[in-house]
């Protein structure tokens, strides 16, 4: 920096030096204080800096950030020591980065400035208050200053000069900076949580890539600053003050950027925004279809209605926007709404599950509210109106290809965490990303009555039953790519089509639609209501693929329906509107419980069984708003470029959403076919669980641990009852898929969703080679239901028969549903393996029923501690029995029989014996699995006679 004197107005000026030197200075400092105690600590500590609370050298080798400058003399002192020389250069930085940007009536310098302090503070926090100092005041420091990373860049890049290399450069560091983050906190994760070797050491590089592309992006400044001279001047009449001036460029466009600029119409900005509002929608859907799925944990344990009803009603929460204050609130403020909304997903953290569902509750109404306040706000614009409206329905197709990767959960799910697959702190961060997004999101002066300009007509009674009736449409239909297949899904061999591939052309179908939907006149006419209303009727009517081709047609028409739908809602008075559409919503929703729950719901009989009527409500109500929103507006003209901008990446995000779709597909597609546990023994296990919806007693997701369950009990054949999860209230899910796929084996899902029944499933390791679904006499209580199937068990056809019969209320049901399953049993020539829900007591009429009239014989007559679950055979040799303990996944434990094929089957000439031996006199092939012995695993173990039982 060169000193001398020098002439000036004001006095002689005694050293002066470019703006670059700022920047130069404050990267130097900065990269040596890190650096240096880097080095400096792995010189003199370097076991001890590595070492962490779980792992030492050789599993951890490099040090993190804290470790390496604050733990010990004398990097630490020598860090601190440049740091403090660095604060200079660091708020000269920020004064003169203020100086260059301010402008007359605009705040955003001074708040960027503020912005720039508060991080240059919260820094000192974090260097001089060390972990080993005190560890909540340096996270919270450290928090703080990364919190203040995301303004401080995004608000350089908005405000700063029109410099395109200094702008390219510093939106490369800012992605990288941000999307560091992201595996830095998986792999801290990974270490503080599964406490994995190493994981700590990947950790510390990526949080010191976050220091290097934190300083190098103030060191862009240097770009800024080369054209600013600092001047040091001793003033002749007031010696020795120093001032430092600068000269400030005339006010141009050179220097005219700021942060209204940062969200101008561009490209790149509206990429941004739109896969920011597709992930919020994606969000959105999220939190919607946790919450009926929450609150159906508890009807289902207090077997009827259970006052927790009523959280659905949070849905209603737009029709606050009749209220001006909230709804210009909420219209100022959608990206902290979107913020708040996140408490939804945050809601895995609690445990207790009425605290889990009044938070997820609390998301649902602030997203909600958060969502129709935005089409409303946004009614007066064609362009975007149909913008929100695309992302809303691209954030429901991204949704299906999530729960389709995540074998129908959605990782973001309240009944999700870490240990069953859940991806909630990646979800919340990412919505937390999203949402500040939006709050510094600017959208420009709105126009109104010019872009486009709308003549309003219509009843907003009908608009808002329409609106009402879809988005039931597409909560129950098309929220999950495997119920539509689950609805029309019919017994082997002719099932129609799997989950896995078609589940990706579910996906294209509703692509289509949301495409479809941009020719208004088509989606509006009354030929394509036609074609809408004969699909719904084949998918319902039809079983396999020509039920499947309906239902491809119907979700292509519904999802046609979705821009037009908001946009018409959208124009009417917001209050009464939406909260007559959401209360249709509501009341199609407890309709669709009603048809299936009709025993344990008042007025149930009404209902009883009948999808058709709520289909045909459904229908009639979207075909009210379809006429409605023929005649609802006009436009005089359009902005066709944000149109055509909009419809081109809404394209684009469904190419990729498609791609996702197949990839998806491909990846779970099975590459060997199923193999029984002891092929050589020619034997197998056949078990029967009722497992409670896959939703355990604790309202977490079971299926992991069913897996786990199952795979190490050794189960070949396997019924699971109550496993119908293709509906509103259990979240559309479909939970066979995965312990199917994860455990290699060919699965009959039963009866679906369309069938009104509970559900049961057969999973099995030899292959299916046919197999029918029975609908089982009820004429009182809940229908029953029944999956009759043959195997080929080692080259030999062997019956099974999966059963979930009536409640102990309903006797007549349970001697109808007895008598066809004896009939089913004894006209069977194979042999024979029953599992099934029985409810009685050995020994009874029903029980006595099911043994003689159907020919066969109880595993353990002996045993009479039994009620509901009972295992019969006929034409195999019984090895063993056990009952497992349900380890919390339910209410009912697992009842196993192990048995071997019968060579040259005779019915004439076999018979059962029921002499029991010694467990050392059995083959230890032949033996249950030791690990359930005692205490067992997981809180599984043998329990009632606490070992299994043998026989000869």
């Amino acid at each position: 920096m060169p000193t001398f004197k020098d002439d000036s107005p004001d006095g002689v000026i005694v050293a002066k030096f470019n703006g670059q030197w700022i920047s130069y200075s404050h990267t130097l400092l900065a990269y040596a204080a890190f650096f240096s105690a880097l080095a400096i600590g792995c010189w003199t500590h370097y076991y001890q800096i590595v070492k962490n609370e779980y792992w030492g050298y050789p599993e951890e080798w490099f040090p993190s950030v804290s470790a390496a400058t604050g733990d010990w003399y004398p990097a630490r002192s020598i860090f601190q020591i440049f740091i403090a020389i660095a604060s200079g250069p660091r708020f000269l930085l920020i004064y003169l980065f203020y100086l260059i940007t301010d402008r007359p009536n605009s705040i955003y310098p001074k708040i960027h400035a503020i912005v720039g302090v508060i991080r240059t503070i919260s820094c000192g926090g974090w260097v001089y208050i060390t972990s080993s100092d005190d560890h909540y005041v340096h996270d919270i420091a450290m928090i703080l200053y990364l919190v203040a990373n995301l303004p401080w860049m995004l608000g350089t890049l908005a405000i700063g000069p029109d410099n395109k290399k200094a702008l390219k450069w510093r939106k490369l560091t800012t992605f990288a900076f941000f999307g560091t983050m992201i595996p830095m906190i998986y792999f801290f994760i990974q270490h503080k949580s599964h406490r994995v070797a190493g994981a700590y050491t990947t950790y510390a590089f990526f949080e010191w890539s976050l220091i290097v592309y934190d300083v190098i992006f103030d060191a862009f400044s240097l770009f800024d600053f080369s054209n600013i001279e600092l001047r040091i001047v001793d003033i002749k009449s007031r010696e020795g003050i120093i001032n430092a001036s600068t000269e400030k460029p005339e006010k141009s466009k050179k220097y005219s950027r700021n942060i209204e600029s940062m969200f101008k119409y561009s490209f790149w900005n509206n990429l941004r925004g739109f896969v920011v509002d597709t992930y919020l929608a994606f969000v959105y859907w999220s939190m919607l279809t946790s919450l009926a799925l929450t609150i159906w944990y508890f009807p289902l344990w207090h077997m009827g209605i259970s006052g927790y009803e009523a959280f659905l009603l949070v849905t209603t929460a737009p029709s606050l926007l009749g209220i001006g204050f909230i709804r210009k609130l909420v219209n100022l403020n959608h990206g902290v709404f979107h913020l708040l909304s996140l408490v939804s997903i945050a809601a895995y953290l609690l445990i207790d599950p009425a605290q889990r569902l009044t938070v997820v509750s609390i998301g649902v109404a602030i997203s909600t509210l958060t969502w129709t306040s935005i089409w409303v706000e946004n009614s007066d614009s064609t362009c975007k109106i149909e913008r929100h409206a695309l992302t809303w329905g691209l954030g429901l197709i991204l949704s299906n290809v999530i729960k389709m990767a995540w074998w129908t959960n959605n990782p973001i799910w309240p009944i999700m965490h870490k240990e069953n697959g859940g991806w909630n702190q990646v979800g919340l961060f990412l919505g937390i990303l999203a949402s500040l997004e939006v709050m510094f999101r600017k959208n420009g002066e709105k126009i109104r009555r010019n872009d486009p300009e709308q003549i309003s007509s219509g009843s907003w009674f009908i608009a808002a039953a329409g609106f009402g009736s879809l988005l039931f449409a597409l909560h129950s239909l098309l929220t999950d790519t495997s119920t539509i297949i689950r609805w029309v899904y019919d017994g082997y061999p002719n099932t129609g089509p799997q989950p896995v591939p078609w589940g990706a052309v579910t996906i294209v179908a509703m692509s289509l639609g949301l495409v479809l939907s941009s020719y208004r006149k088509i989606v509006t006419g009354k030929p394509w209501y036609v074609v809408g209303c004969v699909s719904c009727a084949c998918m319902y009517y039809y079983p396999a693929w020509n039920g499947y081709y309906g239902g491809l047609l119907l979700t292509i028409y519904l999802m046609s329906l979705v821009p037009t739908f908001i946009g018409v809602v959208s124009q009417h008075p917001p209050g009464r509107t939406f909260f007559a559409a959401m209360m249709t919503y509501n009341i199609f929703c407890l309709a669709h419980v009603w048809v299936v729950a009709y025993a344990f719901v008042p007025a149930g009989e009404y209902m009883r069984e009948h999808t058709d009527y709520v289909l045909f409500a459904m229908m009639a109500l979207i075909g009210l708003g379809v006429r409605n929103a023929s005649t609802n507006y006009t436009f005089k003209h359009l902005q066709l470029n944000a149109l055509h901008l909009n419809r081109s990446l809404t394209r684009g995000g469904l190419a990729i959403t498609i791609v996702l779709g197949f990839l998806v597909a491909f990846s779970r597609t099975p590459s060997e076919k199923p193999t029984p546990y002891h092929p050589d023994q020619k034997a197998f296990t056949a078990g029967i669980w009722t497992i409670h919806f896959a939703l355990d007693n604790d309202m977490w997701a079971s299926e992991i641990r069913m897996r786990d369950a199952i795979k190490e009990l050794e189960i070949d054949v396997i019924g699971l009852l109550e496993s119908d999860t293709e509906r509103i209230i259990m979240g559309n899910r479909d939970f066979t898929q995965f312990i199917a796929e994860d455990l290699n084996m060919y699965s009959d899902y039963g009866p679906g969703p369309s069938k009104h029944t509970w559900g049961c499933a057969l999973l099995s390791k030899f292959p299916i080679i046919r197999s029918k679904h029975h609908l089982l006499p009820s004429p009182v209580g809940e229908l029953a239901c029944a999956i009759h199937a043959t195997l080929d068990v080692y080259g030999q056809e062997i019956d099974v028969i999966v059963s979930h019969n009536g409640q102990e209320e309903d006797e007549l049901d349970r001697k109808l549903q007895t008598t066809e399953l004896a009939r089913i049993m004894r006209e069977s020539k194979n042999p024979f393996v029953f599992l099934g829900y029985v409810v009685t007591v050995p020994g009874e009429k029903i029980y006595s029923m099911l043994i003689n009239d159907g020919n066969v014989h109880d595993i353990d007559k002996t045993d009479y501690d039994r009620w509901c679950e009972y295992i019969a055979y006929r034409g195999v040799k019984r090895i063993g029995y056990a009952r497992v303990s349900h380890g919390r996944i339910t209410d009912t434990e697992i009842q196993l029989g192990k048995f071997q094929i019968v060579e040259n089957y005779n019915p004439e000439t076999w018979k059962a014996s029921d002499n029991q031996i010694q467990e050392s006199e059995v083959n230890e092939r032949l033996r249950f699995p030791k690990q359930f012995k005692g205490e067992g695993i997981r809180g599984h173990k043998y329990h009632v006679f606490d070992e299994p039982r043998y026989y000869i």
